[in-house]
């Protein structure tokens, strides 16, 4: 009882710790949306699809096919369709991708999500890793501790500290010489696995284990835990609420930032649309939020309109998700007439405004009951700016 006691505080421990980390990737997260976002504004040409800053010795890319050959000094932070990185890298390293190939080498700590992601070389610190398909090779290091979350987890190498994982199917075939938590549809641990702690798991089935594998601490398959544990649970689950209120805010901001930055006119035209036609955008956004729905129903009642209705559905749940980041973007534009209208038609100042507005408006939604007005606000003129903008040909007149 006492082990398991310990083993929760340090996990939790770990977690505190990496919810600091998590903060200061945030921070690097908003400066290479701003850069990025100026870059793109600025290229004369539509067609360049990588964006490179350095800022200090930290460097920042994103684009469409990236890849990493030189060294770099500080932290690295690279978002594209396809990444690759192969050279060492002499801070943090944050990957986003849809496809990610790792190889280098990261000195501190690595943060990387993708759709399919390869990784081998050492991560000299945490690594925190998610994404859909996911396969680390036999030569991969890690020297710290190592969070794993995804659909299919294929994990090889070595592990110094503790491993949490989890995934519809896991399998762990190389050893960790902490303690392991996993949470898996199936969990399976094959010939190389090598567990110098004690094996924690969920799992609907039994973990299946090579007879070569080996576990040093035990195996125990968690269930439904001790009513003295329930403290402890409803800790954690606040803990994962705010760090997932945290990751929604950070792709707000970052989706704000590259809308203004990718598509400096459009997110113009929206914001106008809000500013000069409030009234009639909040109207708009009101009717499309409570129809689209109705009509969804009564498409749904016929067997012709089942097809279109799963669309209009699906289409349904981006105008919401958008419209809310085009609501907060209109605020920033708002806040930029305030301070003079030379610094609205800057991009730098409006993607600046953007990522501020997301911020705030993300803080204001925690008050107890002003913060549901405030999102339903944001979320109203935003869809409603959307439907404005969208109008053939047509000046914004105020009145």
């Amino acid at each position: 009882m006492r082990m398991r006691q310990r083993f929760s505080r340090d996990c939790k421990c770990g977690e505190l710790l990496g919810a600091a980390a998590v903060l200061k990737r945030s921070i690097l997260v908003c400066l290479a949306t701003l850069l990025s976002g100026l870059a793109i504004a600025d290229s004369p040409h539509d067609t360049e699809r990588v964006v490179v800053r350095d800022l200090g010795a930290d460097h920042f890319v994103a684009g469409d096919s990236i890849r990493i050959d030189k060294p770099i000094v500080g932290d690295l932070l690279a978002a594209g369709g396809e990444v690759e990185v192969n050279a060492p890298i002499g801070g943090d390293a944050a990957l986003a991708g849809g496809k990610i190939r790792f190889t280098g080498s990261v000195s501190q700590d690595a943060y990387i999500a993708g759709g399919q992601l390869d990784l081998s070389g050492s991560v000299g610190r945490n690594a925190r890793i998610a994404g859909g398909q996911i396969e680390t090779d036999q030569d991969l290091a890690i020297f710290g501790n190592a969070t794993v979350t995804g659909g299919d987890v294929k994990l090889r190498g070595k592990i110094a500290g503790y491993l949490q994982t989890a995934g519809g199917r896991v399998l762990l075939d190389g050893a960790v010489d902490g303690d392991v938590v996993a949470t898996a549809g199936e969990l399976k641990l094959g010939p190389n696995a090598r567990i110098a702690g004690k094996l924690h798991y969920a799992s609907r089935k039994a973990v299946s284990v090579d007879p070569s594998a080996s576990v040093s601490g035990g195996i125990e398959r968690m269930t439904t835990p001790p009513m003295g544990r329930d403290r402890i649970d409803a800790d954690d689950r606040r803990l994962v609420a705010r760090g997932v209120g945290l990751v929604w805010t950070l792709g707000l901001m970052l989706l704000a930032g590259l809308f203004v930055g990718a598509f400096p006119k459009a997110s113009s035209r929206v914001a106008e649309a809000a500013r000069a036609r409030f009234g009639f955008s909040l109207l708009l956004g009101f009717i499309a939020l409570i129809c689209i729905p109705f009509a969804v129903l009564i498409l749904l009642f016929t067997l012709v309109g089942i097809p279109l209705a799963l669309l209009v559905l699906g289409a349904y749940f981006v105008i919401v998700f958008v419209g809310y980041v085009a609501g907060c973007i209109a605020v920033g534009e708002w806040i930029l007439q305030i301070l003079g209208s030379a610094r609205a038609n800057k991009t730098g100042w409006r993607l600046g405004a953007a990522v501020a507005a997301v911020l705030g408006i993300a803080l204001l939604t925690r008050a107890p009951l002003l913060g549901g007005l405030v999102a339903l606000f944001v979320l109203l003129l935003g869809v409603g700016a959307i439907v404005v903008s969208l109008a053939p040909k047509q000046r914004f007149v105020r009145g």
